[in-house]
């Protein structure tokens, strides 16, 4: 459990009851344009549409939510965080908020029988405007990191138990909720009903996945309303007066094939530090009790099919508590380097050092590049393949970096704000890439 004040526990819990109801507002304008509901709310909003049924949609979630409760507690036992027995009293406030956004989103109710030409384009944009306020909602939970709602507890519940990625598990978590839901349509309404499991139930699995990966870099500004100001202070001086020296902190980001591995070497070389990057892959292994080969392995490389199972998979978890093995590998690669980096000068390559230094006070952030043909020959030379396969090998290395990138910082890897030098070894060779990184490390101090 993180280490947080009494205070800023009370401001965190606060919030969240906040948060909370931007998540049933999002939910609630989602069922409004008559697209299907979104996965989790799957089964409690059929339920509510049966005839003569007296339960509200919101009272059908809390029984659905305090069921999930009972489930964590079977399956994590004295594992189950005592805190997150809050998620019963959040499961009856969620309720509440469902009906009453039911109530205030009434009048934004597509009618099914609108003339298609404009009825559907109505009901895409009303679904586009809830997703994203879900999602808004969603990134302000993750940020907020103090309880989560019951749907998010029980896949991850399975995960531990199970030891299973969670990315997986949420995945079936979700199917499961849309099937039982089709089950309930078929028993009381004998007929598949588009209003109730549709488009809109497919692209809010999607699109509001892909929109908390838009917002979370952006709402870093909570933590004013999160953490108290005294507090947030004191974080500020103890880091501007101790953990970080006045010696220079190089990042190396480079693409596969443009000599970034040499030229950081011999900077480190030049400047008489040393040069980190298989040590990164060593120590992070020494911490995690994990092998050298299967950190290499698995690190900085997320492929597009599994950076979207991601997007779709895991936006409503915290990083503190999904234990995927991308989310394991980044933080304890993050503690590494900033271990590293507080120890005295050096030169650090890859692994988001420039993202995970940022607030170094004398960082100077590297990027290196080449031309596809200047690089393949290089990929290929050093590998011993043909310029073909030596070019395939580049496409899917560097798009998994960019993935990674992508994932973890909300940014795209080759944008120029992330860097303070960009280098073409293409144009100006290794000892001309070194040259230039000297210079400029000579008037960042």
């Amino acid at each position: 459990m993180v280490h947080r004040s009494k205070a800023e526990w009370l401001r965190r819990y606060a919030s969240f009851v906040v948060i909370l109801f931007v998540i049933a507002f999002g939910t609630s304008l989602t069922i409004r344009a008559n697209l299907g509901s979104s996965p989790i709310s799957t089964p409690p909003y059929i339920l509510s549409l049966i005839p003569g049924m007296q339960f509200t949609m919101g009272q059908q979630t809390i029984f659905m939510h305090v069921l999930f409760i009972a489930i964590q507690v079977l399956l994590l036992g004295k594992n189950f965080e005592k805190r997150q027995f809050a998620q019963i009293l959040v499961s009856f406030l969620f309720g509440f908020y469902t009906d009453l956004t039911m109530w205030m989103t009434e009048a934004f109710q597509v009618p099914f029988d609108m003339n298609p030409l404009v009825g559907y384009p109505l009901r895409f944009a009303e679904l586009l405007v809830a997703g994203a306020i879900l999602a808004f909602g969603i990134a302000c939970e993750v940020r907020c990191d103090s309880l989560m709602l019951a749907g998010e507890g029980v896949p991850l519940a399975f995960s531990k138990r199970l030891k299973k990625d969670f990315g997986k598990v949420k995945i079936c978590s979700d199917t499961t909720l849309v099937c039982i839901g089709a089950v309930f349509m078929f028993i009381f309404f004998g007929e598949w009903n588009w209003k109730m499991i549709g488009v809109g139930t497919i692209v809010s699995m999607f699109y509001v996945g892909f929109m908390v990966r838009v917002f979370s870099p952006h709402i870093q500004w909570l933590d004013r309303i999160f953490i108290p100001q005294k507090e947030r202070l004191a974080k500020t001086r103890e880091t501007a007066s101790g953990e970080w020296g006045n010696h220079l902190v190089i990042t190396i980001a480079r693409t596969y094939g443009s000599g970034g591995n040499a030229v950081g070497e011999e900077v480190a070389k030049r400047l008489g530090c040393p040069c980190y990057n298989r040590q990164i892959i060593d120590k992070t292994a020494q911490l995690m009790g994990y092998t050298e080969e299967y950190i290499a392995e698995n690190e900085q490389k997320i492929s597009t099919g599994r950076l979207w199972e991601l997007i779709f998979a895991d936006s409503g978890i915290p990083k503190s508590l999904n234990p995927s093995k991308e989310d394991a590998i980044y933080v304890s690669e993050s503690r590494t380097i900033r271990g590293l980096a507080h120890n005295g000068p050096c030169v650090i390559i890859g692994r988001l050092g420039n993202w995970i230094l940022r607030d170094t006070p004398h960082l100077l952030r590297v990027f290196i590049t080449s031309g596809q043909e200047y690089a393949s020959k290089q990929v290929a030379e050093k590998l011993h393949m043909t310029e073909n396969e030596a070019s395939r090998k580049i496409e899917l290395v560097n798009t998994g970096r960019a993935n990674h990138h992508w994932h973890y910082t909300g940014k795209r890897w080759t944008d120029i704000s992330g860097y303070d030098l960009i280098i073409n070894t293409e144009k100006v060779g290794i000892e001309g890439a070194v040259t230039l990184i000297l210079n400029a490390a000579s008037k960042c101090q």
